[in-house]
């Protein structure tokens, strides 16, 4: 099944005492699996420097998977308990990057809902920071 969605995202990275917000609201789409579901968006935020770039993520238990495709590439692969080691594109450069997830909470259905979840990254196993995304879903009416 697939449904036009309202999405609201605020994304934060802290980095010691600092943080940055960004904050991200689209129209996108929401496709419901049997193990799980896949929210996709384009997006349109100046601040993120990823305008232009379509991101899917395909949420399955506590599994997330993030892909960016578009003018910016990455792949990132966000679960509880394993670290995975993934591309990440910027508009600096590509890089390959730690990823553990340390926590991944969701509740969307058919009529909506939340995803929140925690992750780290490093490159070469040098801390880069704790990200934090918090995604509300609501039907277009």
């Amino acid at each position: 099944m697939k449904k036009n969605v309202n999405i609201s995202l605020v994304s934060t990275q802290f980095d010691g005492d600092k943080s940055e917000k960004i904050e991200l609201m689209t129209e996108g789409e929401l496709m419901l699996h049997k193990d799980g579901y896949e929210l996709s968006y384009q997006e349109n935020n100046e601040e993120s420097g990823l305008v232009g770039s379509v991101t899917r993520l395909r949420v399955r238990d506590k599994r997330v998977e993030l892909q960016r495709s578009g003018g910016i590439h990455s792949d990132l692969v966000l679960e509880l308990g394993k670290k995975h080691h993934c591309h990440y594109g910027t508009e600096f450069g590509d890089f390959m990057v730690g990823v553990m997830a340390k926590n991944i909470r969701s509740n969307i259905t058919e009529d909506g809902g939340n995803l929140d979840f925690c992750y780290v990254i490093d490159i070469n196993s040098s801390f880069i920071g704790n990200f934090e995304i918090n995604i509300s879903v609501t039907p277009v009416s």
